[in-house]
């Protein structure tokens, strides 16, 4: 296929390296000079180009732009009613993305994140859609959600990566203070947190939950951190960021 990216910021770069091995044409704009040169630099497949060429030679077009800039650029631009756009900023309805590139069709937000360079990493795409879903999901696990309040959900709750790195590298610090071992303390968290959250399918039910109860050994350390956790507040603090990230969304 045929893709075009308006705008070369860090998601976009992902992007364009998660996908470069999966037989598309990909032609950046030029916006970030030294990003869009290195990715062309690096794959044989991508081009850079002006934002008028990004779109007259792409079947989809991806925008990556901050929403202020979009509403600058896209209407200055001409598409054709063949195209597909779909659109990374999730601080702009599809309906206004609609708007601004007319003829072409506005075919989803999509939200990938930056881990999609290396794959297995999920993609929100709202709402489904199929041509999407076969763009990245080769080597990603896309998510497709069916309305705008869904994908606010999905936007908060994906804010808990960074508390949860946080834990993890405060743990790792605690560990290496006492071991010497900073690298061996954090290669042994990252190999523990994450093989206890990938060892179930993950389109298995109630996965959380399995594994929430197998740590449930009464009297077993597991529990008591956890039980220190719920005494001090925590999870409710947890709840309570959440409903302010959602309300920020829904501004």
């Amino acid at each position: 296929m045929r893709i075009g990216f308006l705008g070369t910021g860090t998601i976009t770069s992902a992007v364009v390296t998660g996908i470069a091995a999966d037989a598309h044409t990909i032609t950046i704009s030029r916006r970030n000079p030294n990003r869009s040169t290195d990715l062309a630099a690096r794959f044989g497949n991508v081009s850079v180009a002006e934002n008028q060429q990004v779109v007259s030679q792409s079947d989809l077009i991806l925008v990556g732009l901050m929403a202020q800039t979009a509403r600058e650029i896209l209407p200055t631009l001409t598409f054709r009613p063949d195209q597909i756009v779909a659109s990374f900023m999730a601080d702009m309805p599809l309906a206004e993305c609609a708007a601004l590139i007319t003829p072409a069709k506005a075919e989803a937000i999509v939200i990938p994140f930056p881990a999609i360079a290396h794959g297995g990493s999920p993609v929100l795409i709202c709402p489904p859609s199929r041509v999407l879903a076969q763009v990245f999901g080769v080597s990603n696990h896309v998510v497709p959600l069916t309305n705008e309040t869904a994908l606010t959900t999905y936007m908060a709750a994906q804010a808990l990566l960074s508390p949860v790195a946080k834990l993890l590298a405060e743990t790792a610090d605690w560990m290496a203070t006492r071991t010497g071992d900073q690298a061996g303390a954090e290669r042994f968290l990252r190999i523990l947190i994450g093989g206890a959250l990938t060892a179930a399918n993950y389109n298995q039910p109630s996965a959380l939950r399995a594994l929430l109860n197998d740590l449930n050994t009464e009297g077993g350390l597991n529990a008591e951190l956890r039980e220190f956790f719920a005494a001090k507040g925590v999870f409710d603090e947890l709840i309570q960021g959440l409903d302010q990230l959602e309300r920020r969304l829904k501004l």
